[in-house]
């Protein structure tokens, strides 16, 4: 709806552009084209159901009143507008059905609005017409699932890296944070239409291998410390060498911890557990170092090899391959990025932990050295400290400074730790409620969402009894008895549904959805509450919200289910 309505504004502004002669371009009034016509939702639904302010922009480039050029667009955006300042209404007598400047199309988008307002200082409010709301139940209904679902994607291959944490330990909550908002954004982009591959890279290879080998064998060189430890050391200190005590290990771990707590406790499927061991024997590093060498982009000095990082933003040039005459961190880096350019993704997202800030330069300057001219983007997750009265707890039963994301799931749930987790956007840091998120009330916002679906399936269930057809024939009922505030309230919210998907896939802010699932249960619960569903001496009506909360379950579960959280039928 937001692309629709700026299609309608920039008709609307080549026709007032002709009718008041408004400059196209000049060195000081450039052309409208280079001017983004911004769509919000207001902050009341008074104000209508989306506004833009580009009458107030366009004032500055044309030294008019904000006023004056929205009254002029609004005009040509519709052949009915009312004024919102001074309360009348006026009528164009056009002697037409329909304003010659729109298409067929917009033509038709007009017919999704019931006014457009001009309010002081000059924004632009456009109401959604009740029969557009009304008519949204009917899409729902036949859509179910798919509602929401987008081309947005073009089946675009996407490479969506995340958790990544070395196999030298279990997952701790820092490592939970960044596996959710992977897993979530992973969801919300196949929902966009976009070809994604979930991926965890295994950091199999190299010094923190080594260091779990000195922790295995309980020498002067030890790093790691916990009963897990103490298990492998059993298993593995007669081994004796360093590195094969430690890859033997980082494997066990990563089979037997990483593994089970991904998949068993924070119910993520990864389509790919890429090893940077693979990467090596396969040769990605050597090749990505022999390409950039031919490509003029490395020099030695002081004996190593660098890459010029700093021509393609990096705050300075990386070593590549050391004076001793092995390859530098950046060098499985490079290696791994041209694996993933060779399987043709045409997009690269890498979740990183809060301590990777340095790494967001350098893997940017990677990918563009490599020639890789699709979208890449980094995100960092930064840090969690679990609260409880206050006060930093300290949960492990293990030995160590680190809550594991294992022991937080098995005291709080899934659920519960992927919602709270997914509330907050990923870059900043985070105090998760303990005592919160074990509340089973309407205060956690989780069992809050939850428990509106499980009543929408509960009202279903009972309606079956009680008034015979009601919900299975949409197309029969009369929706137009849906008129009243909270009625049309809820379906304007289950109208924001699709643009949020668009959103979502655009700003990775996933965020923005259990955020949007606890404004779709307030806006049921504000609608039960106000409106009776089930009246058996009006069975017309109850027909059309029974329509009305089916449309309401099915976009909840939807949404529910893009966080990756489970949507119960009873509560």
């Amino acid at each position: 709806m937001k692309q629709q309505i700026r299609v309608i504004i920039e008709k609307a502004l080549i026709e007032a552009k002709k009718t008041n002669g408004w400059p196209t371009s000049s060195a000081d009034k450039p052309d409208f084209n280079d001017i983004e016509i911004v769509i919000d939702y207001p902050k009341s639904e008074q104000f209508g159901d989306y506004t833009s302010n580009i009458a107030m922009v366009l004032a500055k480039k044309l030294g008019k009143n904000p006023m004056e050029i929205a009254e002029q667009i609004a005009k040509n955006c519709h052949p009915v507008r009312q004024v919102a300042d001074s309360g009348s209404t006026l009528q164009e007598d056009t002697g037409e059905k329909k304003p010659k400047m729109l298409k067929q199309v917009q033509h038709d988008m007009c017919n999704a609005f019931e006014k457009i307002e001009v309010a002081q200082p000059g924004y632009l409010n456009f109401f959604l017409s009740k029969k557009y709301l009304q008519d949204l139940i009917v899409k729902i209904d036949a859509e179910k699932s798919a509602f929401g679902n987008s081309k947005l994607g073009n089946n675009i291959k996407v490479n969506n890296e995340f958790i990544s944490a070395n196999p030298t330990g279990p997952l701790t909550v820092g490592n939970g944070r960044g596996g959710f908002f992977g897993d979530c954004l992973s969801r919300v982009l196949r929902k966009a239409g976009f070809e994604v591959t979930s991926e965890y890279y295994v950091n199999d290879a190299g010094g923190q291998v080594v260091k779990l080998g000195h922790s295995v064998l309980k020498d002067d060189q030890a790093a790691y410390v916990g009963d897990y430890i103490d298990e492998l050391s059993k298993k593995y200190a007669s081994v004796g060498d360093v590195f094969e005590a430690g890859k033997i290990s980082a494997k066990e771990i990563l089979e037997n911890i990483i593994k089970k707590t991904v998949s068993e406790k924070m119910h993520i499927d990864f389509d790919v557990w890429m090893s940077e061991q693979y990467l090596y024997d396969d040769g990605f590093d050597q090749r990505a170092i022999e390409m950039l060498k031919k490509k003029g982009l490395t020099y030695e000095q002081e004996g190593a090899i660098w890459l010029k990082t700093s021509q393609f933003g990096d705050d300075k040039d990386r070593v590549l391959i050391k004076s001793d005459g092995k390859n530098a961190y950046i060098a499985g880096d490079c290696g791994y990025m041209l694996n993933k350019i060779e399987r043709g993704f045409g997009r690269i997202i890498v979740g990183l932990g809060a301590d990777h800030h340095g790494y967001v330069s350098r893997l940017s300057a990677v990918a563009k050295a490599l020639g890789f001219s699709g979208e890449f983007k980094i995100s960092i997750s930064q840090l969690v400290q679990i609260m409880k009265d206050g006060k930093e707890v300290r949960m492990s039963k293990r030995a160590g400074n680190a809550v594991y994301m294992d022991e937080l799931i098995d005291e709080i749930g899934h659920d519960v730790a992927r919602f709270f987790f997914l509330m907050y956007s990923p870059d900043t840091h985070m105090n998760f409620d303990l005592e919160l998120a074990k509340e089973h009330s309407s205060k956690n916002p989780v069992f809050y969402v939850q428990y509106a679906h499980a009543r929408i399936a509960s009202i279903l269930e009972k309606a079956k009894s009680n008034i015979q057809n009601t919900t299975d024939n949409i197309q029969n009922a009369k929706l137009e008895l849906l008129t009243h505030e909270s009625e049309l309230s809820l379906l304007k919210e289950l109208n924001k549904f699709p643009a949020l998907i668009e959103e979502v896939a655009s700003d990775y802010a996933v965020n923005k959805l259990p955020h949007y699932a606890i404004r779709l249960a307030d806006k049921f619960h504000s609608f039960y509450g106000a409106c009776k569903v089930i009246d058996e001496q009006n069975p017309q009506l109850s027909s059309a919200r029974l329509s009305l909360i089916k449309a309401t379950k099915i976009v909840l579960a939807e949404t529910l289910s893009l966080i990756g959280v489970y949507a119960p039928e009873k509560m």
